[in-house]
């Protein structure tokens, strides 16, 4: 894992098209802001991870249990 410091303003870059702001530092939270593309889909870890076991749960599915 790299670890950076940054203070409000600053931003780090990921590849060619994806910039991370910090917006705010309030007590524990820390406000982002973040630049991407529009097809590359950003969420929130634990959103990511309810939209993975949905997706397993889904391809689990019988095709014959499905009307049609």
């Amino acid at each position: 894992m790299l670890v950076l410091t940054r203070k409000i303003n600053q931003s780090i870059v990921i590849g060619d098209g994806i910039e991370i702001v910090v917006l705010e530092v309030r007590g524990e939270q820390v406000r982002l802001g973040i630049r991407a593309p529009r097809d590359v889909t950003v969420h929130r870890k634990e959103i990511f991870e309810q939209i993975q076991a949905e997706n397993e749960a889904a391809s689990g599915v019988d095709p014959g249990d499905v009307p049609e």
